[in-house]
């Protein structure tokens, strides 16, 4: 007790919790955990573990999915922090997904929130408004204008990738395949307020964001056909 607490009480609880191990999947030869509690991440969001599996070809599927009136997300996150090198995500066409859906490609810290989480996004989305851009390439925190470089993403086979070295994070969109193909649809370099190698791992997210102006007008589904990361 002290300042604005004025008491503290102690109530002792009933029954047992078993903290669950989260459901893991294999996918490009790694192992990733399926999120299933909530996130913030968009507005508060549900994740559910059947959101997330992979097919008999090894490519992951995520979906945003409604169940009554209830809206589920899909996240699966790297096992290990994988620091500085080249992170590589090829994408089938997202070009007409839902503007409310967001699909994510990142980085981020669980362990603390300096250097903004060691947070590097690819992120398609129209944030609910379909008059922009369908894509952008982030350097956390978003709200810094010199941080965020949108782009179109056109229809068909994408591969999003990005460089990270000290000082740099290099960003990279090419058709097809091959994130080092000749048919380059964006790329965008960052020098400044790069954050260095900590306990960070890869996201990918599927998501509702929640702030935009009407809901998904149906579920949602993407594949991902690999992840790739060269040091």
């Amino acid at each position: 007790p002290g300042g604005a607490v004025l008491a503290i009480a102690t109530s002792p609880g009933t029954g047992d919790y078993v903290r669950r191990q989260p459901k893991r999947l294999a996918f490009s030869g790694y192992e990733w955990d399926v999120r299933e509690i909530p996130s913030d991440r968009g507005g508060r969001n549900d994740y559910d573990a059947a959101n997330a599996w992979t097919d008999a070809d090894g490519r992951l599927h995520l979906r945003l999915t409604r169940r009554g009136d209830h809206w589920t997300s899909a996240e699966v996150i790297l096992s290990r922090a994988l620091g500085y090198g080249t992170y590589v995500f090829t994408v089938r066409d997202t070009s007409a997904m839902d503007p409310a859906a967001a699909l994510g490609m990142l980085t981020w810290d669980d362990s603390g929130a300096d250097q903004n989480h060691r947070e590097l996004d690819i992120e398609v989305s129209q944030w609910g408004d379909r008059s922009i851009p369908n894509a952008q390439f982030v350097l956390q925190p978003f709200y810094v204008p010199a941080n965020v470089a949108r782009f179109s993403a056109p229809a068909g086979t994408l591969t999003h990738s990005f460089r990270w070295q000290p000082g740099r994070a290099s960003f990279r969109t090419t058709r097809g395949g091959n994130a080092m193909g000749s048919d380059i649809v964006a790329r965008h370099e960052f020098t400044s307020g790069v954050p260095t190698p900590g306990t960070e791992r890869v996201r990918i997210n599927l998501y509702y964001f929640r702030y935009a102006p009407q809901p998904p007008q149906k579920d949602v589904e993407v594949v991902i056909e690999r992840f790739q990361y060269l040091p």
